[in-house]
Order: C-alpha cells, then sequence, then structure tokens
C-alpha cells in the first residue's frame, strides 16, 4: 500500500469515529485529508499534482455542496470530501462520489429499516440521542468506504 491509500483509510477512520461518535467532523480531519492529498499529489506530480490536488478539492467541494445548500448534508462531510479531492485528484474522486452515493443509498435504506422494525416492536433500548441524531445519519461512513473503493485496482 502506497501513501495516499494509508491516508485515505487513517482520514476516513478518523472522520467515521467522529462522524458516529459525536455526529459531527471535527476541522482538523479534513485539514489533515487537505495537507495529506496535497502534500502526496505534489510528491507524486510536482507542480501538475498540486495542480490535480487543487482541481479535486474544487470538485469535492462541489459535488456535495448542493446537498449542503439544501439542508441534507453537512459542512463538515462537505469539507471532507474536499480534502478527500485534494488526495485523489478530480477524475478519481468523481469515482468515488459514485461509490459514496451507492454506499449511503444502502446505509440510508438499512437506517430505514433498522427504525422502522424499532418502533414495530415498540423497542426504545437503542434509542439515539435526542433531536438530530434521529433524523440524520452520519455520513462519514459513506464517504470514507467510497474513497475507499476508489483506491481499490481495477482489473
Amino acid at each position: 500500500m502506497n501513501a495516499q491509500v494509508w491516508i485515505a483509510i487513517l482520514v476516513g477512520l478518523a472522520a467515521s469515529i467522529d462522524d458516529l461518535a459525536r455526529r459531527h467532523i471535527a476541522n482538523w480531519i479534513p485539514a489533515a485529508a487537505l495537507a495529506g492529498g496535497f502534500g502526496w499529489q505534489i510528491g507524486q506530480g510536482g507542480w501538475q499534482g498540486a495542480l490535480a490536488a487543487l482541481g479535486g478539492t474544487i470538485a469535492g467541494f462541489g459535488v456535495f455542496l448542493v446537498f449542503y445548500l439544501l439542508g441534507g448534508m453537512g459542512g463538515g462531510d462537505v469539507k471532507l470530501m474536499a480534502g478527500f479531492g485534494a488526495l485523489l485528484g478530480a477524475g478519481r474522486l468523481l469515482e468515488a462520489a459514485l461509490w459514496t452515493a451507492g454506499v449511503g443509498g444502502i446505509l440510508a435504506v438499512g437506517v430505514i429499516a433498522w427504525r422502522a422494525l424499532r418502533r414495530l416492536l415498540g423497542s426504545k433500548a437503542l434509542d439515539t440521542a435526542a433531536g438530530e441524531g434521529e433524523a440524520s445519519i452520519p455520513y462519514a461512513p459513506a464517504i470514507a468506504l467510497g474513497v475507499w473503493l476508489s483506491l481499490v485496482p481495477k482489473g
């Protein structure tokens, strides 16, 4: 495994743990992805790598900005995808976004089914925190899995 994969693994784990535990992604996590991404891209391609990181950052930010503006996603998710964009570059970032959408859809269906089952059984033992926790789904795990899947060698 190269440094790009290790950065993706570590940042993805940190973001997922933080989002699951606090329903919030600390700013240092996407900043670490951004710094690691620019460092890796520049190390691989010099100024062209810096441009690839910049393009990926812009693409990553833009991919989820619409969902954020519509209230369907938190700002931490947008920043995390921008950081991963620097690491992946625009081309691979778009692939990661598609993987993320698929994983996120599966996650959403699973959460909806789990909540319906809980209501059906009348169980309060596994309730999440009141308020935001019931309405929202932490998206960092889906983002991390999408990024990781985009890094799996094809062929």
